[in-house]
């Protein structure tokens, strides 16, 4: 979702970043994908009203994968 506030992101790995560390940073990515949609799930329609997200766009969103 574009309207999320972003959390202080971490810049991307340089090629040279171990795997393992990369595949921590993806797992976390995931973790963090799925939490938020759980979240984006709960809301009520006045909520979502004040946030400014349709029913459509939040649909949209819950219907992705959690590694999207």
């Amino acid at each position: 979702m574009e309207r999320t506030l972003k959390q202080a992101e971490c810049p991307p790995f340089p090629a040279r970043a171990s795997l393992w560390l990369r595949g921590i940073a993806r797992l976390l990515d995931w973790r963090r994908n799925w939490r938020t949609r759980r979240q984006l799930a709960s809301l009520d329609a006045r909520l979502l009203a004040d946030a400014g997200i349709t029913e459509a766009q939040r649909q949209a969103e819950l219907a992705k994968p959690f590694w999207r």
